[in-house]
């Protein structure tokens, strides 16, 4: 699961670590809680992996699912999903371009494809693109585990967004 962040202006998204999923245990959602803590985040965003079609299978009931959990342990810090089809097809085309052979793409893609999800989420109109973006829905839905990201800002949002989006 790839972790991204921002520069305190909320302008450029660079890629933090890579998390290895651990469902029985969840430590990745420990460890994922103390970067939100350590960075002052002050939102995080949690890929959506829809289908090309735009409906929602297996993995985006267990990205939603993971969102949830992640919101009881990072509260007051809002979580959001946003639609993440395509990034990692886009991560490997970018570091291709950028000389990377394939296999020393395999550590970092996941770290790319959240770097291009929580770039697209700055780069949002100032309204959030909300026609892009959900609310993390009520518990008992899923998220899937490659794909959270994290956006860190300043203390306080920025005048110019609303406090819930990126």
């Amino acid at each position: 699961m790839g972790v991204a962040a921002s520069d305190p202006d909320a302008r450029i998204a660079f890629p933090v670590t890579t998390l290895r999923r651990d469902p029985r245990m969840q430590r990745d959602l420990d460890e994922l809680a103390i970067i939100i803590r350590d960075r002052r985040a002050v939102e995080v965003v949690v890929g959506l992996p829809t289908q090309l079609s735009g409906v929602e299978g297996p993995a985006a009931r267990q990205a939603r699912a993971y969102a949830d959990l992640l919101a009881a342990r990072v509260t007051p810090v809002p979580v959001r999903l946003v639609d993440e089809r395509m990034t990692t097809v886009v991560a490997h085309r970018r570091m291709a371009e950028r000389g990377m052979r394939a296999r020393a793409r395999r550590g970092v893609v996941d770290q790319e494809a959240a770097v291009q999800i929580l770039q697209s989420v700055l780069d949002a109109p100032p309204d959030g693109g909300a026609a892009r973006a959900a609310v993390t829905p009520p518990a008992g839905q899923r998220v899937d585990e490659a794909s959270m990201r994290v956006r860190r800002g300043a203390e306080e949002p920025r005048s110019d967004r609303p406090a819930d989006s990126a």
